[in-house]
């Protein structure tokens, strides 16, 4: 088996590399705010990893049991993290926020809010957004949040136009087809980087910025018919690029 089948199979199907990626987009906004902590970090990747873990065996009986007893195990873990390292508020945050993501994606609950047409991206855009400027910060903050939002929302549409052909609800590529949700996405994305230099740190907006651009040319190329890397892969990336982007400064100005 070739080095990209052994990274697809048991980096991006596992749910490893869209947990990963979320969890880059917390820490850029967690170092912009000067608030990194690891504790903090670990964290949100349990909370993404085991919810998106949820989400896909969540159907499937032979392992469901198995992926229960794991989120179990993670749940414990978290609520550890959060009474060793935070306090009583930020475990009720963290509550709230996974009730939020399972109310979505829980398969018994499928016919009352994820049957709801046009509801997918801002839905997962919010579960997103609200890691972003609320758990992670003392405080809400709104200007993250909005920035988060629709940032995470515009890169949902891509995915939705990928499932254009075997979605059972309404998305926006089907109702008003794939150059018009195109258009939205580049709005959705633009207010996002706008949003990003009038309320972030200098450096931090342009490294947004650059994460932007990249992400305007994957929504230009997407289509149907491409391959599902260019989007399980590189449109999935495009959370991590600030923190990549912010990275490679840093490591920048040390050989300068």
């Amino acid at each position: 088996m070739s080095i990209l089948n052994l990274a697809k199979k048991y980096v991006i199907d596992s749910q490893i590399f869209v947990s990963l990626m979320g969890t880059m987009l917390a820490g850029f906004f967690m170092l912009e705010q000067n608030i990194f902590r690891w504790p903090s970090l670990l964290l949100i990747f349990i909370t993404y990893f085991s919810g998106y873990l949820y989400t896909k065996y969540q159907n499937q009986r032979k392992i469901f049991f198995k992926i229960l007893i794991f989120n179990s195990l993670c749940g414990i873990l978290s609520f550890c993290l959060i009474v060793f390292n935070h306090n009583e508020i930020r475990l009720l945050k963290w509550a709230v926020i996974v009730i939020v993501g399972l109310l979505y994606n829980s398969f018994f609950l499928d016919r009352f809010i994820r049957k709801i047409p046009l509801l997918k991206i801002f839905y997962v855009g919010l579960t997103w957004a609200l890691i972003n400027a609320w758990l992670i910060l003392p405080e809400f903050n709104w200007e993250i949040f909005m920035i988060s939002w629709l940032f995470i929302s515009a890169l949902v549409l891509p995915f939705d136009i990928r499932d254009m052909n075997s979605d059972e609800i309404v998305t926006f590529p089907i109702l008003i087809g794939v150059q018009k949700t195109k258009y939205l996405a580049y709005f959705l994305v633009f207010i996002s980087g706008l949003l990003s230099v009038f309320y972030l740190d200098l450096i931090f907006s342009l490294c947004f910025y650059l994460a932007v651009i990249f992400t305007l040319i994957l929504i230009y190329f997407s289509e149907n018919r491409n391959c599902d890397s260019y989007f399980s892969f590189w449109v999935e990336s495009c959370s991590g690029l600030p923190l990549m982007a912010f990275l490679a400064y840093k490591l920048l100005m040390q050989f300068c």
